[in-house]
């Protein structure tokens, strides 16, 4: 059993920047896509990287703002969040996707993903 754990989250000003980690023995071998859960707008999927780091992939709302990378070396999966805005405001997740292709998809289906953490709560707001 994969066991992803999320850090990082906490209160950001509108404008700033915060650095998720998800971490997890293991976690080298999966695809890893970042989600945002926020009340009445469901669980999305927002960026995505491959085991081997080489591809990613991110949703319109957070290209150019938020950067995925990894660190197998320490098994952590990070999501660099800069020029955050209040809409950003939700519990993140990181989730774990079977490496199928060598090419990382960011998937609306929830049981693509077997494994999933608990979640940090990142609020925005001054």
């Amino acid at each position: 059993q994969l066991q992803l754990v999320e850090s990082g989250g906490g209160l950001v000003q509108p404008g700033g920047s915060a650095t998720l980690s998800c971490e997890a023995p293991g976690l080298d071998y999966w695809h890893i896509t970042w989600f945002r859960g926020a009340p009445g707008k469901g669980r999305e999927g927002l960026a995505c990287i491959s085991s081997s780091g080489l591809s990613t992939n991110y949703v319109a709302s957070v290209r150019n703002r938020f950067t995925i990378s990894r660190d197998n070396a320490k098994n952590t999966v990070y999501l660099q969040m800069n020029n955050v805005k209040i809409e950003d405001t939700g519990v993140y997740y990181c989730a774990a996707h079977s490496p199928s292709s060598r090419y990382c998809v960011i998937y609306s289906d929830a049981s693509e993903y077997p494994h999933w953490g608990r979640g940090t709560q990142v609020t925005v707001s001054s």
